[in-house]
C-alpha cells in the first residue's frame, strides 16, 4: 500500500519521458519554405512573449496569496504556503513547455499537409501531446510529491488540508491563463473577421489582414497554454477532492488533532485516487502510442483511437488496481470493505460518463449531426436567425449534460455505499468524488487530442500565409475542423468533471466547518448566499464578454486603420505588408489588463462572504456551482456550433464562401467566439476555485 505514491511517481515520471520524446519527434520534422519558418517564427515569439508577460502579472497575485496563506490562521500553516506555490510553479511550467512546441509544431504540420491529412495528422497530435503530458505529469508528479512530503515523512498537522492547498495553486494559474488567454485570442479572431472577412471580403488567414498573426498567436495563448492550464487543475482537483473528503470522512481520522502517523486499514482510501492516477496515466501513455497517421481512414477515428485505448486499459486497471489494493475486506473505522470491487465501478460510471458528456458536446458541435445543420439552414435568412438557433441548440444541449451528471452522481453514490455493504451518507459521498477522477483518468490523451485542435488551426493559417497549393489548405481545413469537435469534446470533459470535483469539494468544506455550518433552505443567510451565488456566474460571464468586446473594438479600430492608411495592403501588391506587431501588441495589453477584475473576483467574493457568514457562504457555493455548469455547457456548445456551421458552409453547403449564408455565418461564429473560447471555458475554473478557496479559508471563517 505505501507503495502507490512511488507507483505514481514512476507514472509521472514515465509520462514527462513521453512528452520529451514526442517534442525530439516535433522538432526533428521539417518546417518547410522560409516564408512558413518566418511565419512560424512571428508567431511562436508572439505567443513566447504573451506568455511571459501573463506570468510576470500573476506572479504577483500567487505572491500576495503566498503571504495571506502564510499569515491568516488556517489549518496546516506554513506547508499549506509551499504546497500552493508548487501548484502554481508547476501549472506555470507545464503551460510554458507545452506551447514552446506547440508553436514549434505548426510550421511542421502546415509542411506535413503537403503530403498529405496521414502525415499531418500524427505530427499534430505529437505537438498536442507535449502539453498533454506534461500537464497530467507534472500534476500528478506534485500530488505524490505533496503526499509524501507532508503526511508520510513530515507527518505535519492538517497534512490533508496542505494538499488541499496544491490545487488552490494550481487553480489560481488555471484561473487567469483561460481567461487572458481567452481574451487575447477572441480578441484577435472577432476583430480580425469582422474586418477581413465581413468588411473586406478577403479569406479567412489571408496575408493582407494585419490581425492574422495576433489570431495565430491567440490560438495558442488561449487555447493551448489557456487550456493545458485548466486541465493541469481540473486533474488535480479531482485526486486532490477525494483524498481530502476521504481524511474528514472516516471517523478514525477525527481522533485527535494530528492526521499524521500510522492510518492502518484507512489508508487504502486516501491512496485509492493516487492509484488510480498512476494506472490511468500509465493507459494514457500507451493509448496515446495508437494514434498513426494512416492514409484511407477517417481522421475523426485515428485521433480518437488512443483515447478509446487508454479508456479500455483504465477499466481493466482500476479493476485490477481495486482488487488488490483492498484485498482481505479491509475494516475502516466501523465500516468493513466488503465488496471493494464497486469502487472500481465508480471510476468506471465516470470514465463512461466524461465520454457520454464529450459525445453530446459532439453532437451539439459537429457538422455531421443535425445541431450544427440547422445553424447552416438558418443562415439563408440572416444572421438573427443564426444567433436565435446557436442560443437554442446551446441551451438545450444542457438536458443530456445534466441528467448525464445527475446520473452519474446518483450511480457511483450508490456503488461508493455498496463497497461498504451500506449506501450510507458517510462513504457514499466518497464514491461521488471518485467519479471526477475517471472522468480525468486519460487526462494526458484528453489534452493532446485537444490542444491538437489549435496546432491543426495554426497550420491552416500558415498554409493560408505561406500562399500554399489550394490542395494543402484543403489538408489543414480538414484537420482544423475535426479540431473544433475534439476541443468541445475536451470542454464537455472539464465541465463535467468540474461539477463533480466542486461537490466533493463543497462537502469537504461542511465537514471542516462541522456543526458551526448549517446549510438549511429555510435560513435566511443561506437563501441571500444562494441567489448571490446563482448570479456571479452570469456576472463573471458579463466582464468577460465585455472584455472581448472592447479589446476587439481596439483590434477593429487599427485594422481599418491599416487597410484605410498602408497603400496597396487591400490590393495585395507585391512587398506591401501589414503591420501584425501592432495588432499582438492590442491583444496582449488587452487581455492583460482585463483579466484582472474577473479573476480577482473568484478569489475575493468567497472570502469577503465567509468572513461575515459561513452559512451565506455554503448558499453561495451551492448556487454558484449549478449555474456555472449550466453557463459552461451552454455556452461551450453554443460557440462550437455557430463555428462548425461556418466551417459547413465555407465547405460549400448553402451555397459556400461568398455568400449572404456566409456572411451570416461569420456572425453567428463572431459572437460564438467568447462564447466558447473565452467565458464558457472559465466557468468550470471559476467554481472550482471558489470551492476550493472556501475549503482552504474556512478555519480562517470560523
Amino acid at each position: 500500500m505505501t507503495a502507490v505514491p512511488y507507483l505514481a511517481l514512476i507514472a509521472s515520471v514515465l509520462a514527462l519521458l513521453l512528452a520529451y520524446y514526442f517534442a525530439k519527434v516535433v522538432l526533428r520534422a521539417e518546417q518547410g519554405t522560409e516564408l512558413m519558418r518566418e511565419i512560424g517564427a512571428a508567431i511562436r515569439e508572439g505567443a513566447m512573449a504573451f506568455l511571459r508577460r501573463e506570468y510576470r502579472w500573476v506572479s504577483v497575485f500567487v505572491a500576495a496569496m503566498f503571504v495571506l496563506l502564510l499569515i491568516v490562521p488556517i489549518d496546516g500553516r506554513p506547508a499549506a504556503s509551499f504546497a500552493y506555490l508548487m501548484g502554481a510553479v508547476l501549472s506555470s511550467v507545464a503551460g510554458f513547455v507545452g506551447m514552446r512546441i506547440a508553436t514549434a509544431a505548426n510550421t511542421r504540420t502546415a509542411n506535413a499537409a503537403r503530403q498529405g491529412a496521414a502525415k499531418a495528422l500524427p505530427l499534430a497530435f505529437k505537438g498536442g501531446a507535449v502539453m498533454g503530458f506534461s500537464v497530467a505529469g507534472l500534476a500528478l508528479l506534485g500530488i505524490s510529491i505533496n503526499y509524501l512530503l507532508w503526511v508520510k515523512w513530515l507527518g505535519v498537522d492538517q497534512a490533508f488540508q496542505v494538499v488541499a492547498a496544491f490545487g488552490l495553486g494550481a487553480s489560481s494559474i488555471a484561473l487567469f491563463a483561460r481567461i487572458g488567454g481567452g481574451i487575447y485570442t477572441k480578441a484577435a479572431d472577432v476583430g480580425g473577421d469582422l474586418v477581413g472577412k465581413v468588411e473586406a471580403g478577403i479569406p479567412e488567414d489571408d496575408p493582407r489582414n494585419p490581425a492574422t498573426i495576433a489570431d495565430a498567436v491567440g490560438d495558442n495563448v488561449g487555447d493551448v497554454a489557456g487550456m493545458g492550464a485548466d486541465l493541469f487543475e481540473s486533474y488535480a482537483g479531482s485526486i486532490v477532492a477525494p483524498v481530502v473528503l476521504a481524511s474528514l470522512l472516516v471517523p478514525v481520522f477525527l481522533e485527535g488533532d494530528s492526521l499524521a502517523g500510522s492510518f492502518g486499514d484507512a489508508e487504502g482510501l486516501l491512496m485509492y485516487p493516487i492509484l488510480i492516477g498512476a494506472l490511468g496515466m500509465i493507459a494514457s501513455i500507451i493509448g496515446a502510442l495508437f494514434v498513426r497517421g494512416r492514409e484511407g481512414r477517417s481522421l475523426s477515428g485515428q485521433l480518437h483511437t488512443g483515447q478509446y485505448v487508454a479508456m479500455a486499459l483504465t477499466v481493466v486497471f482500476a479493476i485490477v488496481g481495486t482488487l488488490v489494493l483492498f484485498s482481505g475486506s479491509p475494516t475502516v473505522g466501523e465500516y468493513e470493505l466488503s465488496a471493494p470491487i464497486f469502487l472500481a465501478f465508480t471510476i468506471i460510471v465516470g470514465l463512461l460518463g466524461g465520454w457520454a458528456i464529450g459525445f453530446t458536446s459532439e453532437y451539439f458541435t459537429s457538422e455531421h449531426f443535425r445541431p450544427v445543420k440547422g445553424i447552416a439552414q438558418q443562415s439563408e435568412t440572416g444572421p438573427a436567425t443564426v444567433t436565435i438557433e446557436g442560443i437554442a441548440q446551446g441551451k438545450l444541449s444542457t438536458l443530456p449534460a445534466v441528467a448525464l451528471v445527475v446520473t452519474m452522481i446518483g450511480l457511483s453514490y450508490l456503488f461508493g455505499g455498496l463497497a461498504f455493504g451500506e449506501a450510507g451518507d458517510v462513504i457514499g459521498l466518497y464514491g461521488v468524488s471518485l467519479a471526477a477522477i475517471g472522468m480525468l483518468a486519460v487526462t494526458g490523451v484528453i489534452v493532446a487530442v485537444d490542444a491538437y485542435g489549435p496546432i491543426a488551426d495554426n497550420a491552416g493559417g500558415i498554409a493560408e500565409m505561406a500562399e500554399l497549393p489550394p490542395e494543402v489548405r484543403g489538408v489543414t481545413d480538414g484537420l482544423d475542423s475535426l479540431g473544433n469537435t475534439t476541443a468541445a469534446v475536451a470542454k464537455g470533459f472539464a465541465v463535467g468533471s468540474a461539477a463533480v470535483t466542486a461537490l466533493a469539494l463543497f462537502k469537504s468544506f461542511s465537514l471542516t466547518a462541522g456543526d458551526q455550518v448549517f446549510l438549511d433552505i429555510n435560513d435566511t443567510a443561506v437563501t441571500i448566499g444562494l441567489f448571490l451565488g446563482a448570479m456571479t456566474p452570469f456576472i463573471f460571464a458579463a466582464l468577460t464578454m465585455s472584455s472581448v468586446g472592447r479589446a476587439a473594438q481596439a483590434m477593429i479600430v487599427e485594422v481599418r486603420r491599416q487597410f484605410a492608411e498602408i497603400p496597396g495592403l487591400r490590393e495585395g501588391e507585391p512587398g506591401v505588408k501589414p503591420d501584425s506587431r501592432r495588432c499582438v501588441d492590442i491583444s496582449t495589453q488587452a487581455a492583460l489588463r482585463e483579466m484582472l477584475l474577473p479573476g480577482g473576483l473568484a478569489v475575493v467574493l468567497p472570502l469577503v462572504i465567509g468572513f461575515i457568514d459561513v452559512n451565506a457562504l455554503g448558499g453561495f457555493l451551492a448556487g454558484a456551482v449549478v449555474t456555472g455548469f449550466l453557463i459552461a455547457i451552454y455556452m461551450a456548445n453554443s460557440g462550437g456550433a455557430w463555428d462548425n456551421a461556418k466551417k459547413y458552409i465555407e465547405a460549400g453547403a448553402h451555397g459556400g464562401k461568398g455568400t449572404d449564408a456566409h456572411a451570416a455565418a461569420v456572425v453567428g461564429d463572431t459572437i460564438g467566439d467568447p462564447f466558447k473560447d473565452t467565458s464558457g471555458p472559465a466557468m468550470n475554473i471559476l467554481i472550482k476555485v471558489m470551492t476550493i478557496v472556501s475549503l482552504v479559508f474556512v478555519p480562517a471563517f470560523l
